[in-house]
């Protein structure tokens, strides 16, 4: 008994990270000590292997085990007998390109790109620089089905958003090399979007028209200085199943006055309590801070409504 409970201990990893994050920049760079990846649009998961046991759990600390099984299943299969990663799940379209849609529809099978790895067999690789880190994660990942190391891009950052806009991706994280893990938002790892995506908060719905049931389009806000500010409508990218859920998913969160401090002039709007994050596409902001030409990808529930900022 005692000889197990060691065991048990030593397969133990004895923390919980937060996950870093990267700070968005406007335009495209190149420094030297940098390295840059793809962005990836799917849901940053942190998993840990301890022993027989794997963990997936998302940057909001949910348990995602169940929910990503085959991914679970595959880091399950990994040699190292402790473990901590960090990636993203995402889903690929045909020409290889993570979509957010995809993941959430649930058509295409999930895979895991790792980008991180903070421990492996008793070693705390937190205060490492990225390439021991790098080193690590490629060794402990191997050739794994449903798992892969992140994709580099081109040592010259100009280059490398180059390829990123070429091959249609989300965007690029740029990383310095000489950097520690750090469990917050960090100017150590910067990113630069090619698509205009952003998460956005619901903050009401507008009266279906013509044949189309549930409702008309959503009612899209981020807060900026003076609270909740209305940055438009997104009427498109919903199939009628979709439709249906959100509607159900919406009636408890339904409240007789606006949440935005500038609440658009629209009939027959239906309020509702700004608790909701939206991830939406868009061509660009306009010059008074709206959206122009939105579909709407899908809901998440890895972060509140109260990180989503006016950029």
């Amino acid at each position: 008994m005692a000889l197990e409970q060691g065991r048990l201990l030593k397969d133990r990893i004895p923390f919980r990270v937060r996950p870093m994050l990267a700070t968005l920049v406007d335009e495209p760079f190149h420094r030297p000590g940098w390295v840059y990846e793809e962005k990836y649009d799917g849901y940053r998961i942190l998993a840990y292997k301890e022993g027989g046991t794997v963990t997936l759990q998302s940057r909001n600390a949910k348990d995602r085990t169940a929910t990503f099984a085959d991914v679970t299943q595959a880091v399950a299969t990994l040699p190292a007998r402790t473990l901590l990663l960090d990636g993203e799940v995402v889903g690929f379209d045909r020409d290889l390109v993570s979509r957010f849609q995809l993941l959430q529809q649930g058509s295409v099978p999930l895979v895991y790109a790792v980008f991180d790895c903070l421990w492996v067999d008793g070693k705390d690789l937190r205060t490492k620089p990225l390439p021991i880190r790098r080193a690590a994660l490629e060794a402990a990942v191997g050739d794994t089905p449903h798992l892969f190391p992140s994709r580099r891009l081109a040592r010259n950052g100009l280059t490398a958003y180059a390829q990123a806009k070429k091959k249609g991706f989300e965007g690029l994280v740029a990383k310095e090399e000489s950097a520690p893990y750090i469990e917050a938002r960090s100017t150590k790892w910067l990113k630069v979007k090619v698509h205009q995506e952003e998460e956005l908060v619901i903050g009401g719905y507008t009266q279906p028209a013509g044949t189309r049931p549930y409702f008309g389009a959503l009612l899209l806000g981020a807060y900026g200085a003076r609270g909740l500010q209305y940055v438009g409508k997104v009427g498109t990218g919903f199939t009628l199943k979709r439709l249906a859920e959100l509607y159900r998913t919406f009636q408890p969160l339904v409240q007789k006055t606006p949440a935005f401090v500038d609440p658009p002039r629209e009939k027959g709007v239906v309020w509702l309590a700004p608790r909701l994050v939206g991830q939406v596409s868009f061509h660009e902001w306009t010059d008074d801070r709206k959206l122009r030409q939105p579909v709407f990808l899908g809901l998440r529930d890895d972060k509140r409504a109260e990180e989503c900022r006016l950029p």
